[in-house]
């Protein structure tokens, strides 16, 4: 007779995704845009095994690839006995660029619904012309719409990038984006060089009209100013690095919520995304302290303490770690998974024995809101997996 274990390590676990990408066509921006626009936008140039430049309008930068590295390797770092062949973990799934084959991949692996964030559209930002980011966004986000949301417009939530130069260009942009069918904007961590920084109230007129017509802001990691670019080399420079890339949507949220935007915005809801989970109880405890310690210098002053703002405004994704489930346990209950797809730091090839891992001791009614509940708050009208 199968043990329980057994029995629950064969029933497929269905999840929501606020964290995965599509890779866009080689030729995306030349197929949109005249070609004088179009070579300035970003793109990037292989020069090593480990090693790329990205490129963005004039400036680069590198960025580390990963090795092509042995799958029985990998699996006894975690501590597992895996028999298997050597296996290229920068491959690309089916549907990394291709709609129809992405559906078949997740319904293969079990994720339902996915927040689809750009890939090197993530660099996007970088661009500081005015008028070529808003030629170039307004025509990308329509691509966006238009061949991979409409797809599948009851799972995928797409997230649209929006001119940051100046507050009226992204609020116009906003308005587009809302009008045409998006349910969320994608903002970098830090804005556009040039523009005021996110605790900026120049800001407020924007955070008000995401309040009004319910757009969430999503934020990912990599999307710092100085880009995804290598911080350090040496010894140990893959994990350095690779832990060095989950601050920025922390600083993204500290500022939302110290400067009170979030507070005067109550409405408002930010997910951040691939950055973990379990920093949140102690950035809210962090943030408590500062704001209560160092009173007399506080401004401005909230009618709730940060935590409070924190843990009921901003929701968070991660892809593999046990802490992130155990924060669920500590009252911080926007906890939400990702599967990154199709990025080799995600669970593509292996979701079900991620999430059967993170999940089969776990009570069953807080499992379905990190892989099910915390996501649809966000966006209800992506309906439940059937037989959920």
């Amino acid at each position: 007779m199968a043990t329980t274990l057994e029995s629950e390590s064969k029933v497929k676990i269905w999840a929501n995704s606020g964290d995965s990408h599509i890779l866009e066509p080689d030729n995306l921006w030349h197929d949109i845009l005249p070609k004088d626009l179009a070579d300035r936008m970003p793109r990037t140039e292989r020069v090593s095994e480990t090693e790329e430049i990205v490129y963005v309008d004039g400036s680069s930068f590198s960025r580390q690839l990963p090795r092509s590295v042995n799958k029985k390797l990998q699996a006894n770092v975690r501590g597992e006995e895996l028999e298997g062949t050597l296996n290229d973990l920068s491959h690309r799934p089916p549907g990394a660029r291709d709609v129809k084959a992405r559906l078949a991949d997740l319904d293969g692996e079990g994720i339902w619904g996915e927040v689809i964030y750009p890939s090197v559209g993530i660099w996007d930002y970088l661009v500081t012309d005015p008028k070529l980011i808003k030629v170039a966004f307004r025509e990308v986000n329509e691509w966006r719409l238009a061949e991979v949301q409409n797809f599948a417009p009851d799972r995928w939530v797409v997230a649209p990038t929006i001119p940051l130069m100046t507050v009226e260009d992204a609020m116009d942009e906003v308005r587009h984006v809302a009008e045409i069918g998006f349910h969320c904007i994608f903002l970098p961590c830090d804005p556009t060089e040039g523009a005021e920084d996110w605790n900026s109230e120049v800001w407020d007129p924007l955070w008000s009209l995401l309040e009004e017509i319910g757009l969430v802001i999503t934020v990912h990691l990599g999307s710092e100013r100085g880009g995804t670019k290598l911080l350090g080399r040496g010894p140990g420079k893959a994990v350095y690095n690779y832990v060095e890339t989950t601050y920025g949507p922390q600083r993204f949220a500290t500022k939302l919520i110290a400067s009170g935007a979030l507070d005067r915005h109550p409405k408002l809801r930010v997910l951040l995304s691939e950055a973990g989970a379990s920093w949140v109880p102690f950035l809210g405890d962090r943030m408590n302290e500062g704001y209560r310690q160092h009173g007399f210098m506080v401004a401005p002053k909230l009618s709730r303490s940060p935590k409070e703002i924190l843990y009921s405004q901003v929701y968070a994704t991660f892809q593999h770690d046990v802490s992130a489930v155990e924060a669920a346990t500590c009252g911080y209950r926007n906890v939400m998974w990702g599967s990154d797809y199709p990025h080799m730091e995600g669970t593509f090839g292996h979701t079900q024995e991620t999430l059967h891992e993170l999940f089969d001791h776990v009570d069953p009614e807080l499992r379905k809101r990190i892989t099910i509940d915390s996501f649809r708050e966000l966006f209800p009208h992506v309906p439940a997996p059937a037989g959920d």
